[in-house]
């Protein structure tokens, strides 16, 4: 006959065995939870950040598409219809979790919808808010927000999470992209480009009658051969150069940098923009005042030499300054900047006499580097910085 002892240690050995198994037994349900949470965890974060780039890539292709069409000179609606459908092109490319989502296109721009319209005035805010409330002026912003939720696109699924009872969980992400419209000035880039700008000034009751209709339309840039071609095309011309200014001595010619600039410094920047060593020149950028002025030494003009190198830009474009006033004669003379335009040199002649001479310019848009934003509407016309995610 066995001890009570005996028979008391096997029964606490077989207690402690089953405690172990039933202890096994629940460490593995916590480790099949916690791997099953860490795939669905790991798969929502996934999703998350496939939202976040589809975000990003609609908001900057639909910025793209409306300062586009706003430079080809359509009206506020058209362009911004035309953004709505671009951005939900870029969506369906940028697939998430396989499938191509939608994008409310939010037709009514309400502030609160998914895809937004509006102003942003510093670019560097962390608080920046998208204001649709100018509805009179172009908007230079496109707010784009990516949902996967019960109304649209569906919840992100869970695997494991149906054994707890969760389905799918909500997810989002927001990018806003925006371009400058109002140019101030140029500074130095960092990157070391130049800037497409032309050391030729138009005064500004040419630019307001060309402006308003009153000029002529003879040429043609074909936007597929990129080449002028002869023929109307809707787009009016005006003639830059040589044209009288009101002082003696002078045709327009401003000097940006070295107020001894030669041929050669013209020639170069006709070519290849105006770099860092011309904006040293006046302390590294080209910007308006405080009162909306900046002053530019005048040039006696260029000779007939530089004839060959405008025809080699003919049709690309670049930038001119606008001037309101003109004080002293011929390298003495003081240009009043007002305003900067984007143009394309459609046609060239420097030979023969002064009222046969020309250099005929058409509107055009003009994305570059190293542009100061402008809070003051009508600083510039056809120049816009590159689209940029603000957020």
């Amino acid at each position: 006959m066995r001890s009570p002892i005996s028979l008391r240690t096997r029964s606490n050995r077989f207690l402690r065995h089953g405690s172990i198994t039933i202890l096994a037994a629940i460490l593995s349900i916590v480790m099949l939870g916690m791997v099953a949470f860490s795939v669905d965890v790991g798969y929502t974060l996934s999703v998350k950040e496939e939202l976040q780039r589809t975000a990003d890539a609609a908001a900057m292709a639909a910025a793209w598409d409306y300062a586009k069409h706003l430079a080809d000179g359509e009206d506020f609606t058209l362009s911004e219809q035309s953004a709505r459908q671009t951005a939900q092109l870029y969506a369906t490319s940028n697939a998430v979790a396989n499938t191509g989502p939608s994008v409310d296109q939010n037709q009514s721009n309400s502030p609160g919808g998914d895809l937004v319209f509006g102003n942003i005035s510093d670019f560097y805010n962390p608080q920046l808010t998208t204001d649709t409330a100018s509805a009179s002026n172009p908007y230079n912003a496109v707010r784009v927000l990516m949902r996967r939720d019960d109304s649209l696109n569906g919840q992100s699924p869970m695997f494991f999470g149906k054994v707890f009872g969760l389905d799918g969980t909500n997810l989002q992400a927001q990018a806003t992209a925006a371009l400058v419209r109002d140019v101030k000035g140029f500074s130095t880039p960092n990157d070391g480009q130049t800037i497409d700008l032309l050391p030729f000034a138009l005064d500004l009751v040419t630019w307001n009658s060309w402006m308003a209709g009153s000029a002529s339309d003879d040429w043609t840039w074909n936007q597929e051969t990129k080449a002028v071609q002869c023929g109307a095309d809707g787009w009016l011309e005006v003639n830059l150069y040589p044209q009288g200014t009101g002082s003696p001595g002078n045709r327009g010619t401003v000097d940006i940098g070295s107020s001894s600039n030669s041929t050669a410094d013209i020639v170069r920047q006709i070519l290849c923009g105006v770099n860092a060593a011309d904006l040293a020149y006046h302390g590294g950028t080209l910007v308006f005042d405080q009162c909306g002025k900046l002053y530019l030494n005048g040039d006696t003009g260029i000779s007939a030499g530089v004839k060959d190198d405008l025809e080699a830009i003919k049709g690309q474009p670049r930038i001119i300054p606008i001037f309101s006033a003109v004080n002293g004669p011929g390298n003495n003379a003081i240009y009043t900047i007002v305003k900067w335009m984007g143009i394309r040199i459609m046609d060239v002649k420097l030979t023969g006499p002064m009222s046969k001479k020309h250099v005929t310019i058409q509107a055009a848009p003009v994305v570059g580097p190293g542009i100061i934003p402008s809070t003051t509407t009508g600083t510039s016309s056809y120049v816009y910085s590159p689209v940029v995610l603000v957020q």
